[in-house]
């Protein structure tokens, strides 16, 4: 997702100042000639792909006829920083007081038109809105120049720069396009992230096409400047991947002593009723309902820290964003959107997750100690998990595979 930027050229010789800062001021201008060039040429190959995509002349130049790469967009394409994050801070962020304030407010605000969007939708009202507070903190980001970006500009320097994200751009590209030539939207009001999420509860441009609903009745599908639209597009999505309405998307739970924590490794599912046998309760004395259906255990902090049964739908959820921190913040805070209270277990704080390196670091500790002969990739899969089980328990630790930093301070420690 990146442009070649022009070599620096270097002056090896002196000259006078005035003719140095003539000199500067042209080789400046240098990059954004070639960039320029170099996308109206992009721009110009693209049209055969858009044009046997239904796009006509009219939108296709429109939209793009003075593309220039975004250059804040190849930066971030660039840049694949590894999510380190515990999940509790992480947390912090997603159910703040201020969010949870402007959660509630929004919900006495649209209180009548969730009312219809959950009956056409069946689908839970705080979820709706907790995601939009997680995908635009209700709207506020749209505001915020620094980051809202033309969705068309976006989408083509991912296209343009080739890589891994290039293909993701095309196909993003002329769904955006597509959209412009229904009349939805204009180019310049199609705005959103850098990798081309849009609107106030950021759908990408496909998901826009599949999903996207016009609940207000004006005869145009608007996630960008109706929230009711937004909100409905939201609840159709949720509806198609599978919400099972009355249904929560899972329960705190009590994790008994010498219960085997290889259950909780990833994908392993189980009726309730499973559940119950093998000791877990739900925090403060509540009960479970009379249902049997299947639910994981996901304890993101090991032992030490909170436990979940999670329901179906924390898997619809994750339709829109595929990770369990996520999902797990949007479930959290639609639950004190409507006056739960805060988990009941601590966060274990002092510690945190490791790093690619650290992980890579930890199965070699682990090797040296005979217990794990898998590859040394930084990916912590059941191998090395069972691995860091057989470590705990010769150590008399709770055997529940969790990879902190406390654990890896013991392996370097040689305990």
């Amino acid at each position: 997702m990146t442009i070649p930027s022009t070599s620096p050229l270097a002056v090896p010789f002196r000259i006078a100042g005035a003719v140095v800062l003539a000199v500067l001021l042209v080789l400046s201008a240098v990059p954004a000639a070639f960039a320029d060039a170099a996308g109206a040429r992009w721009v110009q190959q693209f049209w055969p792909t858009a044009q046997k995509a239904g796009i006509s002349r009219s939108v296709y130049m429109n939209a793009l006829g003075n593309f220039t790469p975004d250059p804040d967009v190849l930066a971030k394409a660039r840049t694949q920083a590894e999510f380190v994050k515990p999940v509790w801070d992480y947390l912090d962020g997603a159910v703040s007081e201020k969010r949870m304030e402007n959660g509630k407010a929004a919900l006495r605000q649209y209180g009548p038109q969730l009312a219809r969007i959950e009956a056409a939708y069946g689908v839970d009202r705080s979820v709706v809105v907790a995601i939009w507070g997680m995908e635009s903190s209700y709207g506020a980001v749209l505001q915020n120049e620094k980051i809202v970006k033309s969705t068309i500009r976006s989408l083509a320097t991912l296209a343009y720069q080739g890589g891994s994200r290039a293909k993701y751009g095309r196909t993003q590209l002329i769904a955006a396009l597509k959209i412009l030539q229904r009349g939805d939207i204009s180019a310049r009001g199609m705005t959103g992230s850098w990798a081309g999420a849009m609107g106030h509860t950021q759908f990408i441009p496909t998901t826009y096409q599949a999903y996207a609903v016009d609940f207000d009745g004006d005869g145009h599908r608007d996630i960008w400047n109706s929230e009711v639209d937004a909100l409905a597009s939201t609840a159709n999505y949720l509806s198609r991947m599978g919400w099972r309405l009355g249904e929560p998307w899972g329960y705190e739970v009590v994790v008994p002593r010498g219960f085997d924590w290889r259950l909780a490794d990833q994908g392993k599912t189980a009726p309730l009723s499973a559940w119950k046998k093998a000791g877990l309760k739900r925090v403060a004395g509540r009960q479970f309902p009379d249902s049997d259906v299947a639910a994981r255990l996901y304890a993101p902090a090991g032992a030490n820290g909170p436990a979940f049964l999670l329901l179906p739908n924390f898997k619809v959820i994750k339709r829109y964003n595929n990770a369990d921190a996520y999902a797990l913040g949007v479930g959290h805070l639609s639950d004190r959107l409507r006056g739960s209270g805060d988990f009941v277990a601590e966060w274990p704080r002092e510690v945190r997750p490791l790093t690619a390196d650290e992980r890579a670091e930890l199965q070699s500790l682990l090797t040296r100690l005979g217990l794990y002969d898998g590859s040394i990739d930084g990916k912590l899969g059941a191998g090395t998990r069972e691995a860091i089980r057989t470590y705990q328990r010769q150590a008399g630790q709770v055997p529940d595979g969790y990879a902190s930093s406390g654990l890896l301070q013991a392996l370097r420690a040689g305990g």
